[in-house]
C-alpha cells in the first residue's frame, strides 16, 4: 500500500461535514458507554465508576493525540489513515494488518453486543411508557437481528442517510441528557456515594478495563475520513472537542445515577439511567430519559455497523482480504459486500450468546492497538520524516511525544489489569474445561484471531503489487 489513499476512496461519497461528523463521535461514546457500561462497572466499584471516567480521561485524551495527526497527513484522506500510518512506521506489514484485524474483530463485537444493548433498552422503554413488559431472551436476541436489519437498510441507501439519522437521534439523545441531568442534581442523596469504594482498590481498578469500554471507539470517527468533507481538516477538531465533551457529559450522568440510586439497583438494572430518571422525573419525563437511551445506543449501533466495513474495504483493496469485500456501489457509494458480511457476522455472534465475551475482547483488542498507534505517533518522525511533514495539527512535537508516552503508559497499565483478570479466569479452570463452556479469557481469544489472522496474511501479501 502507497503513502497516498488508493483508488477506492474516490468511489466513496463525501457527504458528512462538522454536524454529522461531531453527531457520530459524540454519539457513538455516549451510546457505547453511559448508558450501559456504568450498570456493569458499579458491580466491581460502585460510585467509585464516577472517579473511573475521570482517571480514564487523560489517557484518553493523550492517545488520540495520534488520531489526530494521523487524520491530519496526507493519509487523512481516505479510511486508510490508522492502517496506513502503522504500515508506513512500524517495522513489518504484519503489525499493520493485524492491528486492523483486532480492530474489525473487536468492533464486530461490539456491534453485536450494542444491538443487544439497544433491544433492552427498547423493552424497557415500552414497559416505561406503556407497562408492557414482554421479558426473555429469545425475545431481546429478535430484537436486536431486527436492529440489525434495519440499520443495514440505512447504511444501504447511502452515508448520507447514515448521517442524518445520526443528527436527528444526537438532538433528541441531548435533550434527555439535559432532561435526566438538571433536576437529577436536585435529587442526589449523599448518603448513595457511601461507601465510594465498596470493594476497595482492587474493585476499582478491575471496573477500569469496562470503563474504558465507554471511551472505546473516540477513533471511529476516523474510519469514515473517506466520506467527510475537508477530513484532513476537520477530523483533528472532531476528536478533541468530542473526547472533552464526552468525558463532561459521562461523569455528571454518573454523579446523578450514583446520587440518586442506591449501587445495589444500578448494578442489577439493564437500564440505569432510565431506572434512576423514573425516581425524580413525573413519567412524560421519565419516558423520554428511556427514549434516551434507546438513541444513545442507536447512535453507537449506526457508527460501530460502517467501521468494519470500511477496514475491509482498505485490507480488500490491499489484497489482503477477498477482492468482493472492496467493491463499492458507483451509486451509492457504499461498500455493500463488506457491509452485509458485518451484519451477518455480528448476527451469529449474538445467536451465540457470547456477547459479555464480545464486550471483553472488543476493550483489550482496541486498548492494545491505542498502544500500537501510539508507538507509531512517537516512531512518525524519525521513521517516515515525509509523511509527518504532511500533518497539520498544530501540536508541537515536544506535545506530540509527551501524550505518546501517557497513552503508551495508560494503554500498557490497561492491558496489565485485563491481563491479571484474565490470568485468575485461566487458572481457576482447566483450559479443556473452559473450552467446552465457552469461557475463554480476552487474552486467550485476542492470540487465537491473531494466529487466524496470521495465516490469512501471507497469501493476499505476496499477491499485492
Amino acid at each position: 500500500m502507497s503513502d497516498a489513499p488508493s483508488s477506492f476512496v474516490a468511489r466513496l461519497r463525501r457527504d458528512l461535514g462538522s454536524i454529522e461528523s461531531y453527531a457520530a463521535m459524540i454519539g457513538m461514546l455516549v451510546g457505547a458507554g453511559i448508558f450501559r457500561v456504568t450498570g456493569d462497572a458499579s458491580q466491581r466499584t460502585g460510585p467509585g465508576v464516577i472517579l473511573g471516567y475521570v482517571v480514564l480521561a487523560p489517557a484518553v485524551l493523550a492517545s488520540s493525540v495520534a488520531y489526530m495527526v494521523f487524520l491530519s497527513t496526507r493519509l487523512g484522506e481516505g479510511p486508510a489513515a490508522e492502517y496506513g500510518c502503522l504500515r508506513a512506521t512500524l517495522p513489518g506489514a504484519r503489525v499493520a494488518f493485524l492491528c486492523a484485524w483486532l480492530k474489525m474483530i473487536a468492533y464486530l463485537g461490539a456491534l453485536a453486543f450494542l444491538s443487544q444493548t439497544l433491544a433492552d433498552y427498547g423493552l424497557e422503554f415500552l414497559r416505561v411508557t406503556s407497562g408492557v413488559e414482554l421479558g426473555g431472551e429469545r425475545t431481546s436476541m429478535w430484537l436486536a437481528l431486527g436492529v440489525l436489519g434495519v440499520f443495514l437498510f440505512v447504511h444501504l441507501r447511502g452515508v448520507r442517510w447514515l448521517g442524518r439519522l445520526q443528527v436527528a437521534m444526537c438532538a433528541l439523545l441531548g435533550l434527555s441528557i439535559v432532561v435526566l441531568v438538571v433536576p437529577g442534581i436536585f435529587a442526589v442523596e449523599a448518603a448513595n456515594y457511601r461507601p465510594l469504594f465498596p470493594r476497595g482498590a482492587t474493585g476499582f481498578f478491575s471496573a477500569l478495563p469496562a470503563l474504558f469500554f465507554a471511551y472505546a471507539g473516540f477513533e471511529s470517527i476516523a474510519h469514515a475520513a473517506g466520506e467527510v468533507r475537508d477530513s484532513t481538516a476537520r477530523l483533528p477538531r472532531v476528536v478533541l472537542r468530542g473526547v472533552v465533551v464526552t468525558t463532561v457529559i459521562f461523569v455528571s450522568m454518573s454523579v446523578v445515577a450514583f446520587g440518586v440510586l442506591p449501587q445495589e439497583r444500578l448494578a442489577a438494572s439493564s437500564a440505569p439511567m432510565a431506572e434512576a430518571a423514573a425516581v425524580y422525573l413525573p413519567t412524560g419525563a421519565a419516558s423520554l430519559v428511556a427514549l434516551g437511551g434507546v438513541l444513545a445506543v442507536a447512535t453507537s449501533v449506526n457508527l460501530t455497523m460502517a467501521i468494519p466495513a470500511r477496514i475491509a474495504l482498505v485490507l480488500a483493496n490491499d489484497r489482503l482480504l477477498p477482492p468482493i469485500l472492496g467493491r463499492v456501489d458507483a451509486g451509492r457509494g457504499v461498500p455493500v459486500p463488506a457491509l452485509v458480511v458485518t451484519v451477518v457476522l455480528a448476527g451469529l455472534l449474538l445467536v451465540s450468546g457470547q456477547l459479555g465475551l464480545a464486550l471483553n475482547i472488543a476493550v483489550f483488542a482496541l486498548v492494545l492497538v491505542y498502544l500500537l498507534n501510539s508507538i507509531a505517533l512517537l516512531a512518525l518522525p524519525s521513521r517516515n520524516p515525509e509523511l509527518y511533514a504532511s500533518a497539520r495539527t498544530g501540536l508541537s512535537l515536544r506535545v506530540q511525544r509527551i501524550a505518546g508516552t501517557a497513552s503508551v503508559v495508560g494503554m500498557a497499565t490497561l492491558i496489565v489489569l485485563q491481563l491479571i483478570q484474565d490470568f485468575d479466569a485461566m487458572t481457576s479452570a482447566a483450559l479443556i474445561e473452559r473450552w467446552s463452556s465457552g469461557n475463554f479469557a480476552c487474552v486467550e481469544l485476542v492470540v487465537m484471531w491473531c494466529a487466524l489472522g496470521l495465516l490469512l496474511f501471507p497469501r493476499g501479501y505476496r499477491a499485492a503489487p
